[in-house]
């Protein structure tokens, strides 16, 4: 594989905090194989026997290959449709969306998108094609074809990278909690070991108190969260307890907050923005000297201390400013 070549040398660049290297474009055409290696790779044991579950679920290896930037063998198969179901914690469909899939397939009149797919027993599971699969099946579709690699881990890898996508902070912090379940029955691997396919810690805390209630105002916490939770380095069997408690803390001053947003409407307040308001005015990070915004707090003593505050409120003391504020700043409106 050629190794990447860089334009130049690396530039610094000074911040607040000191001074970092500036990453530099590689040269283009540096990265990656050439169609010539791509094209002549023998394959390997592993693909062999990728191949072997495909043909034994009742499919057919189309080709197979090695992808251009890593390396990385991946088959193009086909599958039997029955025999491809999404990953297990992926967020919910969108049946909206998989009926305009259904709608849309038909007038093209094929179907040209490949799931992506990883082995999982006699069957495969897709991170990436839930609304797909919804859709063929709908309209009675016989097979899909797949691009599909034999690295099962490659499956929160590529459900990662749709998590970017997702349509809110609840479908992100769901999809989070639910990867975690999941590779935390293996026993060893810990937060930070999938740093990566996390994306932040908060989304975890955020993602139990979605569990425990689907109404959770996730958006009106998660700047808090985000300044007190780090990736823990234990087996995620061990950390999850303490998230729990996190989560169930964090819930508690939701119950608080939303209390003192009653006293606000009682006081004749009406808005999207109340839950907002109440959270800045008791967030006593707000008062965290530039230059430590870096710095993690302490989950347990900010949150008590915000439920204390939240106690306390005093509706009188808002003003019709802080209404136009929070609403020109746009915060979350989730009550």
């Amino acid at each position: 594989m050629a190794k990447a070549k860089t334009t130049g040398a690396a530039k610094k660049k000074t911040t607040s905090t000191g001074t970092r290297k500036r990453k530099v474009k590689a040269e283009a055409g540096s990265v990656g194989l050439t169609v010539e290696e791509m094209a002549k790779s023998d394959p390997s044991d592993e693909i062999a026997a990728l191949a072997a579950k495909i043909v034994g679920a009742g499919g057919h290896v189309l080709a197979q290959y090695r992808e251009p930037f890593g390396g990385h063998w991946v088959a193009l198969a086909a599958l039997p449709l029955e025999r491809v179901k999404p990953t297990p914690y992926q967020r919910e469909l969108s049946k909206a969306h998989a009926d305009r899939l259904a709608g849309v397939i038909p007038k093209v009149g094929r179907f040209l998108d490949p799931v992506i797919a990883v082995p999982d027993g006699d069957i495969f599971i897709s991170p990436n094609g839930m609304h797909r699969l919804s859709a063929l099946g709908t309209l009675g579709a016989k097979s899909v074809v797949a691009l599909v690699m034999p690295e099962p881990e490659i499956a929160f890898r590529i459900l990662a990278l749709n998590t970017e996508k997702a349509h809110n902070l609840k479908d992100k912090a769901l999809e989070v909690i639910r990867m975690v379940r999941a590779m935390a029955e293996d026993g060893t691997r810990s937060e930070t070991d999938v740093a990566f396919e996390l994306e932040e810690p908060a989304l975890v805390t955020i993602g139990i108190c979605y569990e425990k209630n689907a109404r959770f105002s996730g958006g009106a916490y998660k700047s808090v969260v985000a300044k007190c939770e780090s990736f823990a380095t234990v087996p995620m069997a061990k950390s999850l307890p303490m998230r729990e408690e996190h989560a169930d803390k964090l819930l508690e001053l939701d119950a608080e907050v939303t209390k003192a947003v009653v006293k606000l409407k009682e006081a004749g307040w009406n808005s999207g923005y109340l839950k907002p308001i109440v959270v800045a005015r008791i967030n006593p990070l707000r008062f965290v000297k530039p230059g430590k915004e870096d710095a993690k707090q302490d989950f347990d003593k900010i949150i008590d201390k915000m439920i204390e505050s939240a106690q306390k409120f005093d509706a009188s003391k808002v003003k019709a400013a802080d209404i136009a504020m929070a609403a020109a700043v746009g915060g979350s409106g989730e009550e």
